[in-house]
């Protein structure tokens, strides 16, 4: 039995048969031994479950249903996808959330949770609990609505018990996190950024117990964006919730980082009077990959290593119309979309570089942005790699998680989008009048009120807990994440290895995997170069389902060490390693550079 097996007194399930017997000692040496403790009851799937699981005063269970394989995944009525195995849903709820208001985004009944439960003859003993995106939110604690079906799908074709959580909220964005009164709901805030993640663990594994009567023999995390936060928040401050986490893209930094999200709009706002139209970043996008895909002497269609990209758009006279000089004066988005203006050159090096205080930004050849650590002055976070998609942050409307944040940070829902509702006021989209300065207020306010938000950055870089707890940390990231940057990542490996002594001793539990080309969790991020192959599925190799969790199983459950790990195009006609940080996947300077042999991890 795994040592992280669930063992809280505190969580007594109300259906155990009896009392243990006693192990006192005996004078009398022939007197029979007690008899074992009767075996624990075996929960049923039905609505006796709402009694008979009781873990604790704050938890209650709402919904219980069995379906059948081929049943459709409802709660009532039919359509939709259907169960590819007999499974039992539990949905739970525990409190004791926000009251403010009926029907106010703010309020709510407390944490909502979901349970997928396999068979008894087919559960393979393990837990699989999986992460949400964004602000996550859900019906998790609605009787009328599922909150995770892709839940269902692993529990049903794997085999785990499979749980989700709405993280203590229903609805999709940030107004959730701002009382009616204006103030700070930090109620809601900790239940999204921590307590949520620690329930859903304990009830699970509480729930599994009663329902098999036994405990898990291991239990995973799995979650990429937010979910990535999540897995690192449950490493850091409960790490003996899981033996696995695989933390794709992690969202931590919370504030840092979504503030900067919001740059390349600020960018574009005050530098060219509005947003660049695409046509004119994909121009400057596809030129950088160009220039940086060159793998022995030919062009890879993607950037391999985009810490050494420094391509600069103000330096490229085919790039510029009418060459740099004629340019020198030109502000404003120009007219003519097969070329940019020095403005707008400036302005996609900006949205590269990341965020400063001012709107500076240093000559790439000095300074690309892409070291570990924040470079000392006006740097306050890193931007987007060359060569990746940029419309999901500087495309004609912004992200709308940054304009909540930033709106949460300033106290004041009215910088945020209309989607965001207060009873104070609604969004009003004046975030389009942020100066770089304000913006830069913005991020230290959202890092002052960190015990406020529930420190929802998870940005602390001690492990030992994780490390010392026997735990396995799987982490990846994509090169060309378009909405959460991969020196996030890189600057957290780093102070982490510092704390925990060097990069040899954080490998040992914690391996970091850089994916070039990939996008934000799956699927190609990069756009295509102006010269050869097009960056499509089949010509950019990416992680096949399950590849990187089913590493991590072997890691913790056969102490399989990964180390390269072989990644394939759809067609299988592109290879390449990637490797455990900060090692790079390097051509060995002779064979096909589509090839995964001609590259050794250095």
């Amino acid at each position: 039995m795994n040592s992280r097996s669930f063992r809280s007194s505190a969580l007594l399930i109300s259906v155990a048969l009896g009392a243990v017997a006693s192990g006192c000692s005996s004078d009398n040496d022939d007197e029979p031994a007690p008899p074992p403790p009767p075996p624990v009851a075996q929960l049923e799937c039905d609505d006796s479950m709402k009694t008979a699981f009781n873990p604790d005063d704050d938890t209650e269970v709402i919904f219980v249903k069995s379906y059948r394989q081929g049943d459709a995944l409802a709660l009532s009525g039919a359509g939709g996808p259907t169960a590819a195995a007999d499974l039992c849903l539990v949905k739970m709820v525990v409190g004791p959330g926000f009251q403010d208001g009926a029907d106010a985004p703010s309020t709510s009944p407390g944490i909502g949770i979901e349970i997928w439960l396999p068979t008894r003859e087919a559960w393979n003993g393990r837990i699989r609990n999986l992460g949400g995106g964004g602000w996550a939110g859900g019906n998790h604690a609605s009787t009328s609505a599922l909150g995770s079906t892709s839940a269902a799908s692993v529990a049903a074709t794997a085999n785990f018990v499979v749980g989700t959580t709405d993280t203590g909220h229903r609805i999709g964005n940030g107004s959730f996190a701002m009382r009616q009164d204006g103030g700070i709901n930090t109620a809601l805030w900790t239940d999204f950024a921590e307590r949520s993640l620690h329930e859903l663990a304990v009830k699970s594994k509480a729930l599994a117990l009663a329902y098999y009567g036994r405990e898990q023999d291991y239990a995973y995390w799995e979650g990429c964006s937010t979910g990535g936060r999540q897995g690192y928040k449950i490493a850091q401050e409960h790490p003996d919730d899981y033996d696995g986490y695989l933390n794709g893209a992690p969202a931590f930094n919370w504030t840092r980082f979504i503030t900067s999200e919001l740059y390349p709009q600020i960018v574009m706002q005050r530098d060219l009077g509005g947003p660049m139209p695409m046509d004119k970043q994909n121009l400057m996008s596809a030129a950088a990959v160009s220039a940086c895909d060159i793998v022995g002497g030919q062009h890879l269609g993607f950037i391999p290593d985009t810490q050494q990209c420094r391509y600069d758009p103000t330096k490229d006279a085919s790039m510029l119309c009418d060459g740099v000089q004629g340019n020198a004066g030109v502000v404003g988005t120009s007219t003519n979309a097969a070329c940019v203006n020095l403005a707008e050159a400036t302005a996609m090096n900006k949205i590269w570089y990341g965020q400063t205080h001012d709107g500076s930004v240093p000559d790439p050849a000095v300074d690309n942005g892409s070291t570990p650590t924040l470079t000392a002055g006006t740097h306050l976070w890193w931007g987007l790699t060359r060569g990746t998609t940029t419309a999901g942050l500087a495309g004609p409307n912004p992200f709308t998680i940054a304009t909540d944040t930033v709106a949460l940070s300033l106290q004041d829902p009215g910088y945020a989008t209309p989607t965001f509702v207060n009873a104070t006021g609604n969004g009003a989209d004046r975030w389009k009048d942020i100066s770089y300065a304000e913006l830069a207020h913005a991020y230290h306010q959202g890092v002052a009120l960190q015990e406020f938000f529930g420190n929802i950055n998870t940005d602390k870089a001690d492990l030992r807990g994780a490390r010392d707890s026997g735990a396995k940390i799987l982490s990846y990231h994509g090169l060309a994440d378009q909405l959460i940057t991969p020196a996030g990542s890189i600057n957290y490996y780093t102070r982490a290895a510092a704390l925990m002594g060097g990069n040899v001793e954080l490998n040992r539990f914690n391996r970091l995997y850089l994916v070039p080309a990939l996008g934000h969790c799956a699927g190609v991020g990069t756009v295509s170069g102006t010269e050869g192959p097009v960056a499509d599925a089949n010509s950019v190799p990416l992680p096949a389902q399950n590849q990187w969790f089913d590493a991590l199983v072997d890691w913790v459950e056969n102490g399989v060490v990964p180390q390269s790990i072989v990644l394939e195009s759809a067609n299988a006609s592109v290879s390449m390693p990637v490797c455990p940080y900060p090692q790079k996947a390097v051509y060995g300077g002779s064979g096909p550079i589509t090839e995964a042999a001609s590259y050794s991890c250095r």
